[in-house]
């Protein structure tokens, strides 16, 4: 049997994909940027090439000179945040990408990060980080945050594995039962931010150190600072992700290690799907159930099993998040859900639900996140632009098929030629 060439090969046809994707992607942006300049004389051509550059070369804005022209170069600040939005989309990311191995559309991602919000900041911001290191407090925090999530994925998993109810309506279902339950235990919780009177429908940050004391006999909450005469009676708060030198690195920024840990376990996901029987298991029950079913595989098992590791995987993506020490939690979700559950079914679409792509397409997301933020910026157009991209992005992914078979066939065609 002859070897097919490296053009021929199925990984080669989906990257392919996917980059015309990305392309056709930025030139629809292109072009809704110079439809919407040649609209506005405020604006013109000038407007235009301006708009295209930033939604091209955002990432390495730096602002604009004496004469009013952009500037370019290496901005740590833009490639720092671009790196710690990553995280969580790699996360959402592989939770998507692994369902859909299994055959199973896990829509239910952002329920699941809203139960591992939930769950991390509890531990984090309750448990008295004056009696357990502060560290232990961290690593608590993400194991709550990934079993809550765990836990929520499961629901639907089980639904579908012994009642055959379809995924996609059970994930939609459980994450607005998860967006209420969030917001009302939140709400009566004692981590909604008091001291900053602006702040009230936020959540502390992780990093905000909390004293319970005792003064006049009455129990209260308040900062670092501490009343004369009060006792202390614990210490919560004061968690945050270590940077290890990163925001050295990227200075200005917000990145820190949740971006290695992110990378980490998707390395860990790929070893999982390609070299272990469990990974086997789980991609022949999405090539064909009943077939696996027929050979031994027990498929409602690994069926609930596969959305409560993806449900795991975008409750992580929470902690990372949230845990970061620079970040605030709105509490009243029943308005909307995160967005970076649903990101993560592009940044799945875009990598062919492949791990490892998966890095990638989220670090895409992530760059194109912080290119609309420069074109809000640095001109008179707004970050909206980016999200038509990602849109025209999403669109074509969903037919990656019909686009690796057209590319099949045109290298097909220039073979009969020669």
């Amino acid at each position: 049997m002859k070897k097919a060439s490296f053009r021929e090969r199925e990984g080669t046809r989906s990257v392919l994909a996917s980059l015309l994707a990305i392309l056709i992607g930025l030139l629809v942006g292109g072009v809704i940027i110079l439809i919407v300049s040649l609209s506005n004389p405020n604006l013109g051509l000038k407007g235009a090439w301006e708009g295209i550059r930033l939604m091209a070369a955002g990432l390495f804005a730096t602002g604009r000179d004496a004469g009013g022209a952009l500037t370019f170069g290496f901005n740590s600040t833009s490639f720092g945040n671009m790196l710690f939005r990553a995280a969580p989309l790699i996360m959402t990311g592989l939770s998507v990408a692994l369902g859909n191995r299994a055959g199973l559309f896990n829509i239910g991602a952002p329920g699941q990060y809203l139960a591992g919000t939930a769950a991390s900041l509890s531990v984090a911001l309750n448990v008295p980080t004056n009696l357990v290191p502060v560290w232990l407090v961290w690593l608590m925090a993400l194991l709550a945050g990934m079993l809550a999530g765990a836990l929520w994925g499961s629901i639907p998993g089980l639904l579908k594995a012994f009642l055959n109810i379809n995924e996609v309506l059970a994930c939609i279902m459980t994450n607005w039962i998860a967006a209420n339950l969030v917001t009302w235990f939140f709400d009566v919780s004692r981590m909604k931010n008091m001291l900053e009177g602006t702040k009230s429908g936020y959540i502390y940050k992780t990093s905000t150190v909390l004293n319970d004391i005792i003064a006049d006999g009455t129990a209260q909450t308040v900062g670092s600072a501490v009343p004369e005469g009060a006792v202390v009676t614990a210490t919560r708060g004061g968690v945050a992700t270590a940077k290890l030198g990163l925001d050295k690195l990227f200075s200005g920024s917000q990145v820190n290690a949740g971006i290695l840990a992110a990378i980490l376990l998707a390395v860990c996901i790929y070893i999982m799907m390609s070299k272990t029987a469990l990974g086997y298991q789980i991609r022949a029950c999405g090539a064909n159930r009943y077939a696996a079913r027929y050979a031994g595989i027990r498929d409602r098992r690994n069926i609930v099993l596969t959305m409560a590791l993806a449900g795991a995987l975008s409750g992580v993506g929470a902690a990372l998040y949230y845990l970061s020490g620079n970040t605030e939690f709105f509490w009243n979700t029943y308005q909307s859900l995160p967005m970076e559950g649903f990101n993560g079914i592009p940044v799945a679409l875009l990598a062919v639900n492949h791990p490892l792509g998966v890095i990638f397409s989220a670090t895409f997301m992530s760059m194109l996140q912080i290119c609309g933020q420069k074109l809000t910026e640095l001109t008179a157009f707004n970050e909206y632009i980016t999200n038509v991209i990602i849109a025209v992005i999403v669109y074509l992914s969903a037919f990656m098929l019909v686009i690796k078979t057209w590319i099949a066939g045109r290298h097909r065609e220039k073979a009969v030629k020669k």
